[in-house]
């Protein structure tokens, strides 16, 4: 159940931050999504704070182009809700791509 709402979330979100940025191929463009999530999620399983998720991810020097970066707190939240042990069985960039993809 919980996989679920968290699969909804995440679809709904996509689909507002796709159209944010229509002149990249769809595919890319969820790439780019995906790898921001899996970023957030693996500092969750890191034990950054929420506060400091944008900092340390920044801190990475991620591939994506600078315009990702302010997704970053819009779906830090819904990631730091969900138990870390939770987290760690569970590839919510997989998830995140799949669902931006299809909708």
């Amino acid at each position: 159940m919980r996989a679920f709402m968290i699969a909804t979330a995440f679809a709904l979100t996509a689909t507002t931050a796709t159209t944010a940025v229509a002149n990249q191929s769809k595919e890319q463009d969820c790439t780019y999504q995906a790898e921001v999530v899996a970023a957030i999620q693996q500092a969750r399983i890191d034990r950054v704070k929420e506060a400091n998720v944008v900092e340390a991810i920044a801190a990475t020097n991620p591939e994506w182009p600078e315009k990702y970066n302010n997704i970053v707190p819009v779906l830090a939240g819904p990631i730091y809700d969900v138990k870390r042990r939770d987290l760690k069985n569970t590839d919510l960039g997989a998830q995140w791509k799949t669902a931006c993809i299809g909708s």
